[in-house]
């Protein structure tokens, strides 16, 4: 049922995710300074920081979420969202009448600034400047701006914007003090932005990037807010190169020593940015500062990372092959980057031979990935080669055995009719033991995995199995559901104890199965009896019927 809020707990609930919203239920009581505006509410919610969050309802789009921490940053509706979402529905606000009301405020503000007199207009805007010192500043260089100020004057003030200080009460600046101190930064960008000299931008965006530089290291940027803005000052230092008379040689020797230093990536720029600003002359110096830093062996964004940006920009495949190769990585990597930078050559033949080295020289990577084998796989299953994508699949899946290669196999065998033939052997590399009973269980194969369980397993797969073939064999699942609740049993938590409601369920279904409900129903008692003293266990399982 849809609440005057516009979405319910059940909302919270899909949008988070059982984990998520059980985690935001703690919070409730970090939830301040909620408003509600004219597109949703926002809130700052209370934990190891201070996360911003807000939160919009459209009728055709449903609910949505943001908030600054970093499960939310990626775009998750977070715990924090969650916690903002429940003081809505605690309060039992109607959204739709409360954001027509922000609606209305603003639209009121609007018209009684308008109507105000200039003096008393001023009167509040100048009070405002002295409560507010980053408002205040900016308005000082927009001023000085209009007013045609010299830019000695107009460089301390915008220097002013980058300063930390204000931020930084121990030395650093915390993340929660990040948000602010970007803000204040972002005001340095705009006023440089207007300055009407394109030279003058210029000068002063280095020396601003190599402020930033400085402090970058002493801020807890895990939002990347900072960062943002550090690429905005980027964007405007390049924007200034392409509208002024800068000459192309001093913005290579000012790029060299960028890219070169150990902070190039405050802010990080990218050498094909400035290719085209830089003309034939600042390549050549680029190119030529560059081999002097290889050559001296300094330290930083390596000179050979750049020697290999230079060649590929200069369409020089062969330099740029010659580089990459200089440096191989152990587990195919270099490989697969230069067979890539040979098919984009339009030299496939030659890529192939890289790749093909790079089967026989590198291992597979442990994660299980394997992007260079799937490479050359495709490569074979392109050109009809099928029974060569089987080889290349066993040869990787015998040296390395795990599931995903296990799958690789199949799926190529499978194709190339000879998957029977390779079945055993196949099995016979994974031995004995959880990685066998995976295969087993992804092959569909339960009464084998059956059988090889008993030789060695985890409790995950005989979990799996379990889960698999209740229907079919629901007295084995169960004996496999009662070892796991005994096990849990003697944990806390209540992630823990939402488990052990799966299991029960798991376990209830076998009973059924097995037509010995009264004996389910016997055990949970004696469970709830032996657990008594654990209350959250017992309120999930009230939850859910058991």
């Amino acid at each position: 049922m849809t609440t005057a809020s516009g979405f319910t707990e059940d909302d919270l609930r899909a949008s988070a995710g059982e984990r998520s919203f059980e985690r935001g239920v703690g919070y409730l009581g970090a939830v301040a300074g909620l408003e509600v505006t004219a597109s949703g509410v926002t809130a700052t919610v209370y934990g190891g920081d201070a996360y911003e969050v807000a939160l919009t309802f459209d009728a055709g789009e449903g609910l949505s979420g943001e908030c600054g921490c970093p499960y939310g940053r990626d775009g998750n509706f977070c715990k924090h969202c969650v916690a903002v979402g429940l003081t809505v529905l605690n309060r039992g606000l109607d959204l739709a009448e409360a954001r027509v009301a922000a609606r209305d405020r603003g639209e009121r503000l609007d018209a009684w600034l308008e109507a105000l007199p200039r003096e008393e207009l001023l009167a509040l805007l100048r009070e405002q400047v002295t409560e507010d010192n980053a408002l205040r500043h900016r308005l000082e260089i927009r001023a000085a701006t209009d007013a045609g100020a010299d830019i000695a004057v107009l460089r301390p003030q915008i220097m002013t914007l980058l300063d930390p200080a204000p931020f930084s009460r121990y030395g650093h600046i915390e993340y929660a003090d990040a948000f602010a101190y970007a803000e204040q930064v972002a005001g340095a960008v705009d006023a440089l932005r207007s300055l009407p000299s394109a030279d003058h931008r210029v000068s002063l965006a280095r020396e601003a990037i190599e402020r930033l530089r400085q402090v970058f290291d002493q801020i807890d940027d895990s939002s990347g807010a900072v960062g943002e803005v550090a690429a905005d000052l980027e964007e405007a230092h390049r924007e200034a190169c392409a509208s002024s008379a800068a000459d192309p040689v001093g913005t290579a020797e000012w790029l060299a020593a960028h890219l070169l230093d150990d902070r190039w990536y405050a802010p990080e720029i990218e050498l094909a940015d400035y290719w085209d600003l830089l003309g034939d002359a600042g390549r050549d110096r680029f190119a030529e500062l560059v081999a002097q830093a290889s050559r001296h062996g300094e330290p930083g964004r390596t000179a050979a990372w750049l020697t290999r940006d230079i060649a590929r920009l200069r369409g020089d495949v062969d330099t740029l092959v010659a580089t990459l190769a200089a440096d191989l990585a152990p587990y195919g990597q270099t490989h697969l980057t230069i067979a890539q930078e040979l098919d984009r050559a339009g030299r496939g033949a030659e890529a192939l031979e890289w790749a093909v080295r790079g089967l026989r020289e590198t291992a597979r990577h442990p994660s299980g990935a394997d992007p260079l084998g799937d490479y050359v796989a495709e490569r074979y299953d392109r050109d009809g080669r099928l029974a060569d994508v089987v080889a290349v699949r066993r040869e990787r899946f015998h040296a390395s055995p795990s599931l995903a290669g296990y799958r690789e196999l199949r799926d190529a065998a499978r194709k190339a009719g000879s998957w029977d033939g390779e079945r055993p052997a196949a099995l016979d590399v994974l031995g004995d033991g959880p990685l066998l009973v995976d295969a087993l269980i992804d092959d569909g194969d339960t009464d084998a995995a059956w059988r090889a369980v008993e030789e060695g397993a985890g409790d995950r797969q005989w979990l799996a199995l379990a889960d698999l073939t209740r229907d079919d064999r629901p007295a084995d699942a169960l004996t496999v559901y009662r070892r796991a609740i005994e096990s849990r049993a003697r944990l806390t938590g209540d992630d823990n104890y939402r488990e052990i409601a799966r299991l029960l369920r798991s376990a209830r279904d076998c009973h059924e199965r097995l037509g010995t409900e009264r004996e389910f129903a016997a055990y949970v008692t004696g469970l709830r009896t032996a657990q008594r003293r654990k209350r959250n266990l017992l309120r999930i399982l009230d939850q859910q019927g058991l």
